[in-house]
């Protein structure tokens, strides 16, 4: 991830090992895989104001990464009251959750609850749950939220190795 702004270390961390690697980067719009539709989906995973057609450069998807992870961070800070004073690791993992699943839905989230009472260890398994995608289960979503595969770190794992 690169922008020319200094971005908070748990969205460069979540950013690099995380968001980027699961998500992978397509410069132009695709439809969601789950729906085959909306939401259409560009660079490294960002819904926001896509459309079909859209085309984004190398640069441009830095840019949006970076930009709409430290949107999506200042909504966490706002909803979690211990958010800055968490582990890093956990912080990370928050943030790429709801860069996939939505703020709102992180926020309200059993993960969420059990990090704000300072139970990091079990609001990392508790992250776990969101593996679903138009109701149904996805492996690619149970890897990224677990342990992660043979190339890339899983969220719970990053989460639970950083306590």
């Amino acid at each position: 991830m690169s922008s020319g702004d200094r971005v908070p270390d748990d969205v460069a961390l979540a950013a690099t090992y995380l968001v980027s690697p699961w998500e992978g980067r397509e410069l132009r719009a695709y439809p969601d895989p789950a729906t085959g539709g909306v939401p259409w989906t560009i660079c490294d995973g960002d819904t926001f104001g896509v459309k079909p057609g859209l085309v984004e450069t190398p640069a441009g998807c830095d840019a949006r990464l970076s930009r709409r992870m430290v949107q999506f961070r200042k909504q966490l800070v706002g909803c979690i009251t211990n958010f800055e004073r968490a582990p890093l690791s956990w912080r990370a993992m928050m943030n790429s959750l709801s860069y996939n699943i939505g703020t709102g839905a992180a926020c309200r989230s059993t993960a969420a609850r059990l990090g704000m009472a300072g139970r990091y260890a079990e609001s990392c398994k508790a992250a776990t749950a969101f593996n679903r995608a138009a109701g149904r289960v996805m492996i690619g979503l149970v890897k990224r939220r677990e342990n992660g595969d043979a190339a890339r770190i899983g969220e719970f794992e990053l989460c639970r190795e950083g306590l």
